[in-house]
């Protein structure tokens, strides 16, 4: 088979060409892109003799799917899929898959850190003492300890967050379609409607995949149900969360806070995005899945999943 991988993966070249090398001992052409394409057609002409692609989060257009004729599987290093045109890959039989739980950690410590830096004002504390002599005084933060803590969405990520937020001595509760027997045995985790959790949560905090039922998931309706004093946490996808509903929540005092590693779209942001100005966030440019650790990890999922389909026992297929 020709595998072609479109875009660097964030890690030492040695370590990809360490993993392509048993495809390459069987036999297998692999060709390694460490510079994406910016041109579509450009892109096509990388790839359409290649009967597995690999990429990251390269955006691949409808148009140049549509022309892969050789195309078996779609290797996405990277856990959501949608920057790709999937349907247009279904209708071609192309098979996708993800590398779904190479960056839990990572996600559930960045959220961890977007609490305590709100809680804690760290940004702002920073700020203040770097005015030398004209330093205010000190700002008073509040604890994660004690606080109710509700995970929307218990799946690997959400598990992993609500067993870091319990070592903060955290109550947890949590909506999901399933519930985790494991969780609550282990975590003491209570599960709830989403609009009890909404009103009863200190800290709310995001673990869903974008889809139509959950694009604007939360808007001014449950902005409307949760504590002036509660802070909205959301390292999932931007979608799931009505931008305008949470930018005038936020400016009408509906919610203490809230910290942001995703939006509509990916970063940068329009100078006169609306969520730039607003009070009481810290937002980071989609950096919750960029850790080291976590790029080595997901490059060693990516090429088990090539290899485990060229085998004929394909994972991780979405």
């Amino acid at each position: 088979m020709k595998i072609v991988l479109i875009e660097s993966l964030k890690v030492d070249e040695n370590l990809i060409k360490q993993l392509a090398q048993p495809l390459q001992a069987a036999g297998h052409e692999f060709i390694f892109y460490p510079d994406r394409a910016t041109d579509p057609d450009e892109l096509y002409e990388r790839i359409k003799d290649a009967e597995i692609v690999m990429l990251a989060n390269q955006p691949l257009p409808a148009e140049v799917v549509a022309q892969l004729d050789q195309t078996q599987l779609l290797n996405v290093a990277f856990t959501g899929v949608d920057h790709l045109p999937v349907q247009s890959a279904k209708e071609k039989s192309i098979q996708i898959a993800n590398a779904a739980g190479y960056s839990t950690t990572a996600v559930a410590e960045l959220v961890i850190g977007l609490t305590l830096a709100l809680y804690r004002q760290i940004k702002e504390s920073d700020q203040d003492l770097r005015q030398g002599a004209q330093y205010a005084g000190s700002p008073q933060g509040l604890e994660i300890n004690q606080k109710k803590v509700g995970i929307v969405g218990t799946g690997q990520i959400g598990s992993a967050t609500a067993r870091l937020f319990k070592a903060f001595g955290a109550e947890i509760i949590a909506y999901n379609r399933s519930h985790s027997q494991t969780l609550v045995d282990e975590i003491g985790l209570r599960y709830v409607s989403l609009d009890q959790l909404l009103q009863e949560a200190d800290i709310v905090s995001l673990h869903l995949p974008l889809t139509e039922s959950t694009r604007h998931l939360i808007g001014e309706r449950e902005f409307n149900l949760m504590k002036e004093t509660a802070l909205l946490i959301n390292c999932a996808r931007g979608p799931i969360v009505d931008s305008q509903a949470l930018v005038q929540a936020l400016q009408d005092g509906k919610i203490a806070g809230a910290g942001l590693d995703v939006y509509d779209q990916e970063p940068p942001l329009a100078d006169d995005a609306a969520i730039l100005s607003a009070p009481h966030t810290l937002l980071t440019p989609h950096i919750g899945y960029y850790t080291q650790e976590a790029m080595v990890q997901r490059a060693h999922i990516a090429f088990e999943n090539t290899l485990r389909f060229i085998q004929g026992q394909p994972q991780n297929l979405i």
